[in-house]
């Protein structure tokens, strides 16, 4: 049974309106995958470095230019 089926014997509730072709994934290859965590690889070293960067200011800010 299908979304669709299971929508019109009254299974799911009434709001259900979405239509289950958009819920579909497309398949996509290796390469592209690879392609994909490679930027999301990149994406967190550059957040982590910007995270170092912030973090390093924030104690500059709280305890002031001070030298040891």
């Amino acid at each position: 049974m299908n979304a669709k089926d299971l929508f019109e014997n009254n299974c799911l509730p009434m709001c259900w309106l979405e239509d289950e072709e958009r819920f579909v994934s497309p398949r996509k290859d290796l390469q592209t995958l690879l392609a994909e965590l490679e930027d999301i690889k990149n994406r967190i070293d550059e957040l982590t470095s910007k995270e170092w960067v912030l973090a390093k200011r924030m104690k500059f800010y709280k305890e002031g230019f001070t030298t040891h």
